[in-house]
């Protein structure tokens, strides 16, 4: 009884330190948004300002183009988990379900792309895209996710072989062709595995750096992250502002978790017990 007592001290111990690590910086962040410059930056640091100048957030909206960046975060976010679930869904069920030639072989190959570094490929997916006149454009970030991803594609696979094969058999009886199976049967229940993808992908789009930068080149036409960081030299003087337009690039992530949150839960519940 005390060791089984003592070893959920220690877990809650660890949990709490670990708890710490992460919310620390977190609140570190928000109290420097809430600064004056001065405040910011006196020595030694001033946790907690003195008076919190929420009109910060409001000098961020004002003093650059944060509105337009974030629309064209959200437009590239969105098309980019559209994309992803329809693409990795349609592909992972043919893989998982569908019989035809070489179709083993063709997933390792598949799953063998995942091996090749980013950065390999930056340099033929530039040519391709500056042959089809697709530069300083927001289409190179988000159509690569309407080409089923590696990754999108093993997740699907695994959550519609998981399913029954019963269910399929008795839409097979019903007269349901192969993609009505797939509307129908597979697509509601693979539900949180769709919203698990649509997370990673939504958070990988949004916090997306380097694509960004390589096809753009007009300022309206920034992505938030590069927008903010093209904004540092404006914001010289006023860097607490940088601090509350990064806490801003936040909301976004956290609604779309708080929104899939259920299914996101659910989908590694289910992983787990199988």
């Amino acid at each position: 009884m005390r060791k089984k007592l003592l070893g959920k001290s220690f877990g809650y111990v660890l949990i709490g330190i670990s708890s710490l690590i992460m919310i620390v910086p977190f609140l570190s962040a928000l109290m420097n948004s809430l600064k004056t410059y001065k405040e910011y930056t006196t020595v030694p640091p001033r946790w907690i300002p003195e008076v919190f100048q929420w009109s910060n957030y409001a000098d961020v909206f004002k003093l650059g183009n944060i509105g337009g960046y974030t629309l064209n975060s959200i437009f590239v976010a969105l098309l980019s988990v559209i994309g992803a679930l329809i693409s990795c869904s349609m592909v992972g069920f043919a893989f998982a379900r569908l019989r035809f030639p070489l179709k083993s072989a063709l997933f390792v190959l598949v799953l063998g792309t995942m091996m090749i570094p980013a950065v390999v490929i930056i340099i033929p997916h530039f040519i391709i895209f500056n042959k089809l006149n697709m530069l300083d454009t927001l289409t190179p970030l988000w159509i690569i996710e309407w080409l089923a991803q590696p990754f999108g594609i093993f997740l699907m696979r695994q959550a519609f072989m998981n399913i029954p094969k019963e269910y399929e058999e008795a839409a097979k009886m019903e007269g349901c062709n192969p993609f009505q199976i797939y509307m129908r049967i597979f697509i509601p229940m693979a539900r949180p595995t769709l919203a698990t993808l649509a997370i990673f992908t939504f958070m990988g789009k949004w916090n997306e750096i380097l694509t960004p930068v390589i096809y753009l080149t007009s300022n309206e036409k920034y992505t938030l992250p590069i927008g903010i960081l093209s904004l540092s030299g404006q914001w010289t003087g006023n860097e607490q502002l940088m601090i509350a337009a990064a806490l801003v690039s936040l909301v976004p992530i956290l609604l779309v978790f708080l929104f899939a949150e259920k299914y996101f839960v659910q989908n590694h519940n289910m992983a787990g017990i199988k």
